[in-house]
């Protein structure tokens, strides 16, 4: 029987007796990561405050909690709208990855295009230091100087760079 040992805003932690073994189990909210292309064909980064995080200040896309009564490309709008003052008209969610086991979640990816001014209130606060706008190439350029850290973005960017920006040939 799962029995529930801490639940929050954004977590919630179960453990559960399966075979002799005590399993934990971390269930995350679900979250959207945001890639938000201009017309000049780059795309939209924050340098956001973050001051319960390692590093303070980091570089990052736009991206959020899924809020379960707002569709994935809702989300996606909302967090562009708080973040960075924009909505898109076309929003593509091109790839997800659901994790599941002792970390439980699924993160979607969305391309949004055809952007326009559009600002909400930032629930977080005043956190964004910065709105920066960086070609593809830069972006790679970050992954692999490693200025920008891999993680989930960085496989959500490259899935999007080879599925629509730089297709690789059919096999």
């Amino acid at each position: 029987m799962e029995k529930t040992v801490y639940s929050g805003n954004y977590i919630k932690v179960t453990e559960e007796q399966i075979d002799q073994n005590n399993w934990e189990r971390c269930y995350l909210r679900d979250g959207v990561i945001v890639f938000a292309q201009k017309d000049n064909g780059k795309f939209i980064m924050i340098n956001e405050r973050r001051p319960h995080e390692d590093v303070p200040v980091r570089l990052r896309f736009v991206a959020g909690h899924i809020e379960t009564e707002l569709s994935v490309e809702e989300n996606a709008n909302k967090e562009l709208q708080e973040e960075v003052g924009l909505r898109a008209s076309d929003i593509n969610i091109f790839y997800s990855v659901k994790a599941s086991g002792t970390v439980n979640n699924r993160v979607y990816f969305a391309w949004a295009k055809n952007l326009s001014e559009s600002k909400i209130p930032n629930p977080d606060g005043d956190v964004i230091v910065s709105i920066e706008e960086y070609t593809w190439q830069e972006i790679m350029n970050k992954f692999m100087s490693d200025e920008l850290k891999w993680s989930l973005s960085t496989l959500g960017f490259l899935r999007l760079y080879h599925k629509f920006l730089n297709p690789m040939p059919k096999l």
